[in-house]
C-alpha cells in the first residue's frame, strides 16, 4: 500500500504516567500516528553496493556507525590490502569517498574500530603487501579520524605497549578502548588492554588483571557490550573452534562463561561454532550473523537475549525490497537475505543494523551492503508481573499446608489451577469440603450465598475463610520453588558445586514427577546433570537412589564409571560410607556397562505459562472467575489475581475499593471499547498475546495508560498494527472505530481511502451498516474530493 504524504496526528497530549486521572474525557486522545514509511520489523533490505570507483568490493575491514553514516575503513580486496575510508550515507543510501587529511594508518586488515565521541580510533591489524608477500607484520598502533575536519593522527603512547595483534576485539565503555585477544603472528592471545580516550597527551596503556573463567586464546571473533557488559562469542581458538558465549563484568575484571545446560530441551541451541562472524547489540539483545561454521557460510541471524539467556534464530518477515528497490509483498513469499560470509563487519544506527562486505563463496569480496530492521518493541512483561505477583504474596486466596510440619505457602487459585492440573483438582476437593462446612455452619442462608456465583469457593470476603489446602507430600522449600515455576516459568539456577542447592532441586524434581509438570521436570534434571561434579556426584547419587530417581541415578553412575572419573571418586571418604547396594552397583558397572539404549520418542516439554494462561482464558478457568467484567452491560467473568498482577488500575481497584457487588464496567476513558477489541486486551492481559485486527488496535491505544500496563509495548503494536494494516475490506470497520474513539486523524485517511477506491468500497456488505452519519461523511467527502468527471464514470460503472 503507498501512504499519502505528511502526518496526520489528532491532539496530542504527554503520556501519563500509571496513576493516570481516569476520569479525563479526551484520555483516549493520545492517538499521535505518522503516516510516513514505516519498515516492518525483522525486516532485511538491500541497500545500494559500493561503486568500484568508489572503493573496492573487501573483507577483514572494520565499520564504525557515526550519526546517520557508516564508515569502512580498509580490508583487503583480495589482491592488496586497503587503507582508503568510505562513507555510507543511511539517508540517502549514496556512498562517497570520505574527506580525509593528514596520514591515514597502512593499508591493513583485521584490525579494530571503535568511535569515541566525535572521532574514531583504529588500533592494531595486519600489514604488509599480501601480493608480494613482503614486509608482513602485525602493528600495535593507535590512529585517531576526526569526524568533523576529516584529520587522521596518530596517537603517540609512552610505556608498556600491547604486543602487536591482529584479528582481535575491541570496544568502549566507561571514557576507554578496551582490546582482547586476538593473534600475534605466532600465537592467539587472551591478554586484555585498556586506554583512556579522554585525553591524548596522559594517555597510557595498561594490562587488566582478569580474573573468573577467562575465554581461551582466540581470534576472529566479535564482542559487544550490553547491559554493562561485554560479550564474547565462538571464534577460532588454536585448532578448536567453539560456540561459547562469555561475559566480562568491567566492574571486577571478571569474566563468566554463560552456561547453555540450562537451557530447556526442545528450545533453541546456541549457534553453531564458528569464526570470522558479527556481533552487535541492540536493547537487550546481542545479533551474530554469518561467519565460517564448520565449512559451511550460513545466513542464519541469531538472537541472544541478555536478560532471560535463550537463543533463538530470528525469522525475517516475507516483505522486503529487491536490488533495484522494487517492493517484494509477502504474497510473492520473497525474502531477501545477505547470503551466507565470513569477515564481513556490522554495525548498528538507531534501530537497525547494517551488515557490508565480507568473503562470499569461492573466496569472493563482497561490496553489498545490507540492513536489517530490529523489532523496537518493549519486552514482554507476562513472566515479570505474574513473578511480582508471587514475591508480594497480595491477593492470595489460597494456602497450602505443607508436609508434616505443616508449614503454610500462600499463593493464587488463578495461577496454580492454570498451570497445574494435579494442585487443580486438590484445589476444587478444598473448595467442596469449604462448601459443605458453610452448609453445615450456616444451614440454608449460607447455602444460598454460596450458589450465588461470586461468593462460592476462593472468593474472599463477606468472613469467608481463605481456601486451605493439605499437601502431606511436600516440604514448603521446595514447594516454594515450585511455586516460583508456575508464575514465571523458571527456576533460579543452582549455585554450581553447592550440594545443598543441588539436593533442593532434587526435591523439586520429585514434586514435579508427582505433579505430572513436564516442563518442571526438563529444567530440575538439565540443572542437576549440568550440576554434578567429582565432589558432589555419591551425594547426589545416593539421593537420587533414596528418591527413586532413577533418571538422575543413570546419570550420576555413568558419570562416576567415565574414565577419568572413576579413580578420583573411589578414593573419596564419600565412597567409604556409600550404601553397600551403591558401592555393588557402582563395581558392575565398571565391569559390564549397560548397552546404550537410544530412543527416537520425543521428549515431552510441558506447556508454557502462555499456552496454560491462553488455555485458562478461553475457558478452562471459567470454574476459578471471582471478578465480572462489564461491557456495555454485557458480563464477562475474569480472575482478579491475573487482572492485578498486570494492571495498576485494577491492582489499586482492588486493593483499595473493590466493589461490594464484584462488578466492574469496563472503559478506556469515557469510550467503551468494542466486545472485540476487548476481548484482544484480554488476551493480552492473560496472556501477553498482541495479534488482532486493525480495528481493534484503534480501540485499545491508549489501554496502556489508562489499565496502567508495565509498558507501552501494546501500544507500539497497535500503532504498527494500523499503519500498515488498513486496506479497502477492513476500511469501513476502521472508519467505525476511528468515529467512536474520536481519532480524527485515522477518520480522515479511512475516508481519504474509501473516496479513492469508493467502487470497490460501495461493493462491501459492511456499508450498509454503517450509521446515517457516517455515511453522510463518506457522501461528503465524495462530493469534496470526486470531479464531475469521476462522477459520471463513477455513476456509469454503479
Amino acid at each position: 500500500m503507498s501512504w499519502f504524504p505528511g502526518t496526520m496526528s489528532c491532539k496530542s497530549k504527554v503520556a501519563p504516567s500509571v496513576d493516570f486521572d481516569h476520569s479525563c474525557s479526551d484520555s483516549v486522545e493520545y492517538l499521535t500516528l505518522n503516516f510516513g514509511p514505516f519498515e516492518t520489523v525483522h525486516r532485511w533490505r538491500r541497500l545500494p553496493p559500493c561503486d568500484e570507483f568508489v572503493g573496492a568490493r573487501r573483507s577483514k575491514h572494520t565499520v564504525v556507525a557515526y550519526r546517520d553514516a557508516i564508515y569502512v575503513f580498509g580490508g583487503d580486496n583480495g589482491k592488496n590490502m586497503l587503507n582508503d575510508l568510505l562513507r555510507f550515507d543511511v539517508k540517502d543510501c549514496s556512498w562517497c569517498r570520505a574527506f580525509t587529511t593528514g596520514t591515514p594508518p597502512a593499508p591493513r586488515y583485521h584490525h579494530s574500530a571503535v568511535v569515541y565521541g566525535s572521532s574514531m580510533f583504529v588500533f592494531g591489524g595486519y600489514t604488509g603487501d599480501i601480493y608480494s608477500n613482503s614486509n608482513l607484520k602485525n602493528k600495535n598502533d593507535l590512529f585517531e579520524y576526526k569526524f568533523a575536519t576529516g584529520q587522521w593522527t596518530e596517537w603517540k603512547v609512552e610505556g608498556r605497549l600491547p604486543v602487536a595483534r591482529s584479528a582481535h576485539g575491541a570496544t568502549v565503555y566507561n571514557d576507554k578502548l578496551w582490546i582482547f585477544a586476538g593473534y600475534d603472528g605466532n600465537a592467539r592471545l587472551n591478554d586484555m588492554w585498556t586506554i583512556s580516550l579522554q585525553d591524548r597527551e596522559q594517555a597510557c596503556w595498561e594490562e587488566i588483571e582478569q580474573s573468573g573463567e577467562i575465554p581461551p586464546s582466540c581470534c576472529n571473533f566479535p564482542v559487544a557490550v550490553c547491559r554493562d557488559k561485554m560479550f564474547v562469542f565462538s571464534g577460532q581458538s588454536g585448532a578448536k573452534i567453539t560456540n561459547n558465549l562469555f561475559q566480562f563484568e568491567f566492574k571486577g575484571n571478571m569474566w563468566t562463561r554463560i552456561p547453555t545446560e540450562h537451557l530447556l530441551r526442545g528450545s533453541p541451541p546456541a549457534p553453531q561454532r564458528r569464526y570470522g562472524h558479527t556481533m552487535v547489540a541492540f536493547d537487550r539483545h546481542l545479533y551474530v550473523f554469518g561467519g565460517a561454521a564448520d565449512n559451511t557460510l550460513p545466513n542464519e541471524l541469531h538472537c541472544y537475549d541478555v536478560d532471560s539467556q535463550t537463543w533463538e534464530v530470528i525469522q525475517p518477515s516475507l516483505d522486503s525490497e529487491d536490488p533495484l528497490g522494487n517492493e517484494m509483498t509477502s504474497s510473492q513469499g520473497f525474502i531477501l537475505m545477505p547470503s551466507g560470509r565470513l569477515f564481513h563487519a556490522a554495525a548498528v544506527i538507531h534501530d537497525a543494523m547494517y551488515i557490508f562486505g565480507g568473503t562470499v563463496d569461492n573466496n569472493v569480496r563482497s561490496g553489498e551492503m545490507y540492513r536489517f530492521q530490529f523489532s523496537c518493541y518493549p519486552k514482554c512483561t507476562l513472566h515479570e508481573d505474574y513473578g511480582k505477583l508471587w514475591e508480594n504474596r497480595q491477593f492470595c486466596d489460597v494456602e497450602f499446608i505443607l508436609g508434616e510440619r505443616e508449614e503454610r505457602v500462600l499463593g493464587h487459585i488463578a495461577i496454580v489451577t492454570a498451570r497445574c492440573r494435579w494442585l487443580r483438582k486438590k484445589i476444587l476437593q478444598a473448595r467442596e469440603r469449604q462448601k459443605q462446612r458453610s452448609k453445615q455452619e450456616g444451614g440454608e442462608d449460607s447455602e444460598e450465598g454460596a450458589a450465588g456465583g461470586q461468593k462460592e469457593g476462593p472468593v474472599l470476603g463477606a468472613g469467608q475463610p481463605m481456601l486451605e489446602v493439605s499437601i502431606r507430600e511436600a516440604e514448603a522449600q521446595p514447594f516454594e520453588v515450585l511455586m516460583q515455576f508456575l508464575y514465571t516459568d523458571k527456576i533460579q539456577y543452582p549455585r554450581k558445586g553447592h550440594v545443598q542447592d543441588v539436593l533442593l532441586i532434587m526435591d523439586v524434581y520429585k514434586l514435579a514427577l508427582s505433579f505430572k509438570l513436564s516442563r518442571l521436570e526438563q529444567l530440575c534434571v538439565q540443572y542437576i546433570e549440568a550440576s554434578v561434579d567429582l565432589q558432589n556426584v555419591l551425594i547426589v547419587c545416593e539421593n537420587a537412589n533414596k528418591l527413586q530417581l532413577d533418571q538422575l541415578k543413570e546419570h550420576c553412575l555413568n558419570f562416576v564409571v567415565k574414565e577419568t572419573h572413576f579413580n578420583q571418586v573411589i578414593m573419596t571418604k564419600e565412597f567409604e560410607h556409600l550404601s553397600t547396594p551403591l558401592i555393588v552397583e557402582i563395581v558392575r558397572r565398571k565391569q559390564q556397562p549397560p548397552p546404550r539404549v537410544y530412543s527416537d520418542q520425543p521428549v515431552d516439554i510441558g506447556t508454557s505459562l502462555v499456552q496454560d494462561m491462553k488455555a485458562y482464558l478461553e475457558g478452562a478457568g471459567l470454574e476459578f472467575c471471582d471478578i465480572t467484567l462489564l461491557l456495555d452491560g454485557h458480563p464477562r467473568p475474569a480472575h482478579k489475581a491475573i487482572l492485578a498482577a498486570r494492571s495498576s488500575y485494577f491492582e489499586a481497584m482492588f486493593r483499595s475499593f473493590m466493589p461490594e457487588d464484584g462488578q466492574v464496567n469496563i472503559s478506556i476513558g469515557e469510550m467503551v471499547p468494542s466486545k472485540q477489541a476487548f476481548e484482544s486486551m484480554l488476551r493480552y492481559i492473560y496472556y501477553g498475546d498482541v495479534n488482532m485486527p486493525p480495528e481493534d488496535s484503534l480501540y485499545l491505544f491508549a489501554a496502556p495508560y489508562y489499565y496502567g500496563f508495565s509498558n507501552n509495548r501494546l501500544q507500539a503494536y497497535c500503532k504498527q498494527n494500523l499503519e500498515m494494516n488498513v486496506t479497502v475490506e477492513n476500511v469501513l470497520q476502521i472508519l467505525e472505530a476511528a468515529d467512536k474513539t474520536q481519532a480524527l486523524d485515522m477518520k480522515k485517511h479511512c475516508l481519504h481511502i474509501i473516496v479513492h477506491q469508493f467502487i470497490k468500497v460501495s461493493k462491501l456488505p459492511n456499508l450498509r451498516s454503517l450509521s446515517q452519519l457516517l455515511l453522510l461523511d463518506i457522501i461528503e467527502s465524495l462530493a469534496t474530493h470526486i470531479s464531475d468527471k469521476q462522477c459520471a464514470e463513477m455513476g456509469s460503472d454503479i
